[in-house]
């Protein structure tokens, strides 16, 4: 993978994931900012199988992102309580 799909991939990302606590809504957001995602990549010239050649899946990568900032969000909230 180039480094410039590298870069848009993690800058993209880093911009637009954002924790939600559904899981029927993070699937739905996964799907929505893959496409999203393919999209604006077409736009700057980086073919999608060039990212999906280093991550795989990228509604998959998303979803785990999303996951991710979901249970960051979780513990972030449970140290304010445990403090309050």
């Amino acid at each position: 993978m180039s480094e410039h799909a590298i870069e848009f991939l993690r800058g993209w990302i880093g911009e637009k994931v954002h924790c939600q606590h559904s899981q029927a809504k993070l699937e739905k957001q996964a799907e929505t900012l893959a496409r999203e995602c393919a999209a604006k990549a077409a736009e700057v010239g980086i073919p999608l199988e060039d990212i999906q050649e280093e991550v795989g899946d990228i509604q998959e990568l998303i979803a785990s992102r999303l996951e991710e900032a979901a249970e960051a969000d979780e513990n972030r909230q449970a140290s304010i309580k445990a403090a309050e």
